[in-house]
């Protein structure tokens, strides 16, 4: 196909246009050239089509051309401006010293409505210097120009006199349209362009095709069916195989058209031109410019995420002109939202890093203007919204992206700053953050007036639904605080002086799959319940659904090695789904049942007889891996099988009254043990380290000193053994500049080195019970050995009568009858033992949580037996329901309580 050159005098252009463009065939890999011809739409070329005013003489203003509808997206309109003065100025000292038979006066006539402006030149100028002229004049960019005479279009390197210009000459001024391998996408945007322009000159409603125009390119674009991000590119060079490189590479060829596209869209004005459309007079002018925005929105959010990389820059110019010339429209907040949804997926990788300065100065409008939303709505106490804090998340993220890309030496920042980019952005921003964390610092007074008023019976609603995203924001304050010196310290501050309010936040609001690393940043403002709250997270969510549960069916008799095989043996997810518990020949069954089960495994596992744990010397109520345990080739296997018991009791809240020793805590930790660490571990081995680290070093280095070398000796099964803490040890001499080294090698080898590998498979055991993705170790480094102690056995102090009398209730009964008044003072005269196994036998719970009674999952109920009045109490664990008949006498009740209280019957009675 040849396309015909469009002459300067042919008036007919667009009609010459029309007919060349109508063989086009229906695809959009064919190659037009533009240098060749000049598209014209009855006269308007499409670089100033949307000109409200037309430049028709050689003074007229340069305002006479709104500059957001010329500017283009990404380029400085100033920096044209400042090009074409230099220009200007060159070009009159230039002219002076001219001989006035050079001189020329040119009339260049715009493609636009006809209308001509007058140029002076000389002979001798090149075309580009012209073109520099024009642009002055037109704030039409020189790249964008075409200059017709005679037909031909002249070339910047020649001079005028090369084509024999003559005076008065007049030339033709049309738009260059690059050249392109999407001539379709070219004449699409061209009639969008077009049609805006008779809707915006029309006094008449025309009907518009702007939408079809819109949908038409969008389909146009070629779409990916894996998104495939920059690292992944890399990755799979790396592992493809040379001869599937072809293949690989269409990804990055299919990125470039698609970055072609987007590209012709934002070249073409028409993020300016819709925008001016938009407040147009007119309302028909008005809906359908709403319309068309909202439908290319719409259509960007619908493109695979990594092809909305290429359309950010639209969005960015569309939001960027609707703030500027109607932020109070709700088409503006639409945009701005789309474009903070777009900034969650942005790619920073995928060709805009260049761009990071501009994106910075250009988003913070946006996310300073959401702060000041947040602040007054703080301030009300009628917000913020969640989508407001997650759009300000998201403007944040990018912002901070941009500061630590321009000042990575200078974080955390000193301020003031000087010479500095993003200098106004960044003292900007540090007032924000002042703000932001005095008016939070309110709120949370405010909380705390909540929950005393909740205690005293007030609406414990009132708390959902008005600080619903303060820990949101709070994390967002954190973040910010992460750029500037000191700032740290004061959220700190500010959320100790909180911590009730702090707490209650994280309890009430912290979910699920939200990322709260940061929270333990001010580990010193969370109590036991928030961080317990935290680490339980870590869990998934318990499935209660029964055709999914993971069903057992125990021997007492049996219980260890069946249990073993019943959880080892299950997958994840099967334990993830729920546990149905039943012991053989026995009715019991449901959560009361699954309770005891736990309590009666874990006293099993931790038995001395089974040799796989050992009471802590110091403390009888921990336990730590038995070294000696390795001989029996199971051992790994159950330990595996040990991590996967605690976190399933942890997992469904079941106290099972185990508490582990700091050492193996420590290790689960995945924390260095250090000599304060082994204090209540090993009292002796403590006091002799303390000894060597305080002991003269003149003394300590005499002959009189200790003697010691780099040896340990050891005991494993009555075998004693010397093994060195470093190569060479038996021949280094302990002394006072290397003892605090031998202390930490001998602390090492002694307490940890010998229970490493059971650590590490009772931590696999412990990990297949979190959710997916969570990495080792993550649990525990979110407590204290003290919050576990509380989740594991429950409060440390004896069982509170009145408050196991405070959370019960009756039925059948009255408090003031005579057989409840006898049961509490029975239970007040037993040991906390007996005490402990009537619980057990009536809850299937043997200790009360940290938080006493009120933490248990339910009140406690006594029901009347309408049975024989000498009968044994009966039991309902699941529903935490004992049952009495009317014992006549006090005597009794009290040897029917004491007979349930042994170990060995309080385990037998319960129905479900």
């Amino acid at each position: 196909m040849t396309l015909n050159h469009l002459s300067a005098d042919d008036d007919d252009s667009s009609n010459n246009l029309d007919s060349s463009l109508s063989v086009v065939p229906i695809t959009d890999h064919l190659k037009r050239k533009f240098d060749d011809f000049a598209p014209d739409y009855d006269g308007v070329d499409i670089l100033a089509k949307m000109r409200k005013h037309e430049i028709d003489a050689d003074h007229m203003a340069s305002s006479a051309t709104p500059s957001w509808i010329l500017s283009r997206s990404g380029e400085n309109s100033d920096s044209y401006r400042s090009i074409s003065s230099s220009a200007e100025c060159s070009y009159d000292c230039e002219s002076s010293n001219r001989s006035e038979s050079t001189r020329l006066q040119l009339f260049v006539r715009m493609m636009s409505g006809g209308k001509t402006i007058v140029i002076h030149a000389d002979r001798n100028d090149t075309v580009e210097k012209l073109h520099q002229r024009i642009e002055w004049k037109t704030k039409i960019p020189v790249i964008e120009q075409r200059i017709i005479y005679k037909g031909k279009q002249l070339q910047n390197e020649q001079s005028l006199s090369f084509y024999s210009i003559e005076q008065d000459a007049s030339l033709q001024l049309v738009g260059r349209m690059q050249s392109t391998e999407h001539p379709i996408a070219w004449q699409t945007i061209d009639d969008i362009m077009y049609t805006i322009s008779r809707m915006y000159k029309s006094e008449e409603d025309l009907p518009s095709n702007i939408n079809e125009k819109i949908d038409a390119f969008f389909r146009m674009i070629p779409r990916e069916n894996d998104e495939v991000n920059g690292d992944e590119v890399c990755a799979m060079v790396r592992h493809t195989p040379w001869q599937d490189y072809g293949t690989l590479f269409k990804t990055k060829e299919k990125d470039e058209s698609i970055a072609k596209y987007i590209k012709i869209f934002s070249s073409s004005s028409v993020p300016g031109a819709l925008v001016m459309l938009y407040t147009s007079s007119k309302e028909m002018n008005k809906l359908c410019a709403k319309s068309s925005i909202k439908l290319f929105l719409n259509k960007c959010i619908g493109l695979p995420k990594n092809q909305q990389n290429y359309c950010l820059p639209i969005v960015l110019e569309f939001t960027r002109l609707l703030k500027r010339f109607c932020p109070d429209q709700k088409l503006y907040v639409t945009c701005r939202n789309t474009l903070a949804s777009m900034l969650e997926t942005f790619d920073n990788s995928r060709g805009f890093h260049g761009g990071v300065l501009t994106f910075g100065s250009e988003i913070f409008p946006f996310f300073s203007e959401l702060a000041d939303l947040m602040v007054k709505e703080l301030v009300q106490y009628t917000g913020p919204s969640f989508s407001d804090v997650e759009k300000f998340a998201s403007f944040w993220h990018h912002l901070k992206k941009a500061i630590e890309f321009h000042v990575p030496c200078s974080i955390p920042i000193a301020l003031p700053l000087q010479n500095t980019i993003l200098e106004t952005e960044i003292v900007q921003l540090h007032r924000l953050f002042g703000k932001l964390l005095s008016t939070m610092d309110v709120c949370m007074c405010r909380v705390e007036f909540l929950l005393a008023e909740k205690e005293g019976g007030g609406n414990s609603e009132s708390l959902s639904a008005s600080c619903s995203q303060y820990l949101a924001i709070l994390k967002i304050i954190n973040s910010m605080a992460n750029l500037y010196q000191g700032a740290k310290e004061h959220v700190a501050e500010n959320l100790n002086l909180r911590k009730v309010a702090f707490c209650a936040l994280v309890v009430k609001f912290a979910k699920r799959g939200d990322d709260h690393q940061w929270i333990f940043e001010y580990r010193e403002a969370t109590n036991f319940e928030a961080r317990r709250h935290l680490a339980m997270l870590l869990f998934p969510d318990v499935k209660e659904e029964y055709d999914e549960m993971h069903e057992m069916l125990i021997d007492r008799s049996n219980l260890l090695a069946e249990s073993f095989e019943y959880i080892v043996r299950a997958s994840p997810e099967a334990l993830h789904s729920g546990l149905f518990m039943e012991f053989k020949n026995e009715e019991a069954t449901g959560p009361g049942v699954l309770r005891e089960w736990f309590y009666l495994v874990c006293q099993e596992l931790f038995n001395q007889k089974n040799t796989l744990f050992l009471r802590t010397a110091d403390d009888f109520r921990r336990f730590s891996p038995n070294p000696a345990s390795k001989v029996d080739p199971m051992h790994s296997d159950f330990f595996e099988f040990t991590g996967r018991v605690i976190a399933l009791a942890l997992m469904h809240k079941v106290q099972v009254g185990v508490l582990f020793d700091r050492v193996f805590f420590l290790q689960l930790a995945g924390s260095r043990i250090s000599l304060e660490d082994i204090k209540d571990t090993d009292g002796i081995m403590y006091n002799s380290c303390k000894q060597i680290l305080e002991m003269d070093p003149v003394f300590f280095d005499s002959s009189a000193g200790l003697g010691l070398t780099f040896m340990l000796e050891t005991e494993v099964l009555g075998k004693r053994d010397t093994i060195e803490l470093c190569p060479g040890g038996k021949s280094i001499a302990v002394n006072s500049r290397n003892r605090r080294h031998y202390v930490d090698l001998l602390i090492e080898r002694r307490f940890a080195t010998p229970i490493s590998e059971h650590v590490k498979q009772f931590s696999r055991g412990f990990t297949a019970m979190l959710s997916e993705s969570v990495p080792p170790r993550s649990f525990f480094k979110r407590i204290n050995l003290e919050d576990l102690d509380g989740m594991l056995r429950g409060g440390e102090c004896a069982i509170s009568i009145d408050d196991w009398k405070a959370h019960t209730e009756y039925n059948g009964f009255k408090e003031t009858d005579r057989q409840i008044d006898w049961f509490w003072k029975i239970l007040k005269k037993m040991t906390e033992e007996e005490q402990r196994s009537i619980l057990f036998f009536w809850t299937s719970n043997k200790f009360v949580p940290v938080e006493g009674f009120r933490g248990l999952s339910s009140k406690l109920y006594i029901y009347r037996l309408y049975e024989a009045n000498d009968r044994l109490p009966l039991s309902h664990t699941c529903f935490y329901r004992i049952c009495l008949p009317k014992y006549p006498t006090m005597s009794l009740m009290e040897q029917r309580l004491r007979y349930i209280a042994q170990d060995h019957v309080s385990s037998s009675f319960g129905k479900w």
